[in-house]
């Protein structure tokens, strides 16, 4: 069976970029304007096959977990469910964060929830998880932005399954000390998501975000532990033109970003960024040639990549 997604997002912890807008497909800025009217063949997918999207589902509901696939709206949500696995999103299900492009909550967050390691934790083990990938919200309301519920959660799960541990974080740009207790955990791949190019850094991840910290967060955490493999990602469709593209991957490797991840950004709904372009699979392909070519060690580049999708194939290679 073959189906249409909706207009959707991965979310704030979750890849996609363009390489440029053609004539008609968006003003200079990138931010408005020339909406592509329609979804294009190749952003249709078939159903999943397994009867484990059900399990996963009612496992995390028992647990009382959040997944940034389902806060996300993440396109591949049935498929990773189907294969019994899952991206974690701990600190709640509300950002203290307005980005322009993300479909998770935005308010004032409930309180920490303290044994919420431990569920992770049984969660991972009963779904026999060999990698686990472990995102959060913004926590800007938090003493340390919540690094040290981070830490405890990679503790828990890496006690209880022995599997190896990629945390997908916000910038802790208020809290750097929140940033080493996270490392502290020494997690073996730490994300951190570019998101997108400098001319529409504040427009797309908000006011707070910087570019240049993105960079030094990175830069930070291998200057911290050499050990920890680093990893970004970005939105393709934007506006952003190829050059400015280009110019962010030398950017990322001039930090030793080690994983890429590009994918196509999907709008969750009319009050997000509206897509300026949707970019073939061909130059998917192309864009992650030239990124191995810059000296990514493992590049996903397609339509429907996001930051976690296959993450244990890229952290095991």
């Amino acid at each position: 069976m073959n189906i249409q997604l909706p207009v959707v997002d991965r979310g704030s912890h979750s890849p996609a970029v363009s390489s440029g807008c053609r004539r008609g497909e968006g003003r200079d800025d990138g931010l408005s304007g020339g909406r592509p009217r329609r979804l294009p063949g190749w952003l249709r997918r078939d159903l999943p096959r397994g009867n484990f999207n059900h399990f996963t589902a009612g496992l995390l509901e028992e647990l009382r977990l959040e997944t940034v696939c389902d806060n996300a709206k993440c396109p591949n949500r049935m498929e990773c469910y189907s294969q019994k696995t899952a991206t974690f999103m701990i600190l709640g299900n509300v950002c203290t964060r307005p980005c322009g492009f993300c479909a998770v909550s935005r308010g004032r967050p409930d309180a920490l929830e303290a044994d919420e390691p431990e569920r992770v934790a049984e969660a991972a083990a009963r779904l026999g998880l060999r990698h686990v990938v472990i995102t959060s919200v913004t926590r800007d309301d938090l003493p340390d932005g919540g690094g040290e519920h981070f830490y405890q959660t990679v503790v828990a799960v890496r006690k209880r399954t022995g599997a190896s541990v990629e945390v997908l974080t916000p910038d802790f740009v208020l809290h750097p000390a929140g940033l080493d207790r996270v490392i502290d955990a020494a997690p073996e791949v730490f994300n951190h998501n570019m998101e997108t190019v400098p001319r529409l850094y504040r427009r797309v991840r908000g006011p707070r975000s910087k570019y240049g910290w993105t960079l030094e967060l990175l830069a930070h955490v291998k200057r911290r532990n050499p050990a920890i493999r680093t990893k970004s990602g970005l939105m393709l469709g934007l506006g952003e033109t190829r050059d400015e593209l280009l110019a962010c991957l030398a950017d990322l490797r001039r930090v030793d970003c080690e994983f890429l991840t590009l994918g196509q950004y999907l709008q969750p709904g009319p009050k997000y960024l509206p897509v300026q372009r949707y970019v073939p699979p061909e130059e998917f392909d192309e864009l992650g040639a030239l990124a191995r070519s810059m000296g990514f060690t493992k590049v996903a580049s397609g339509p429907f990549v996001r930051s976690s999708y296959h993450a244990r194939d890229m952290a095991e290679s």
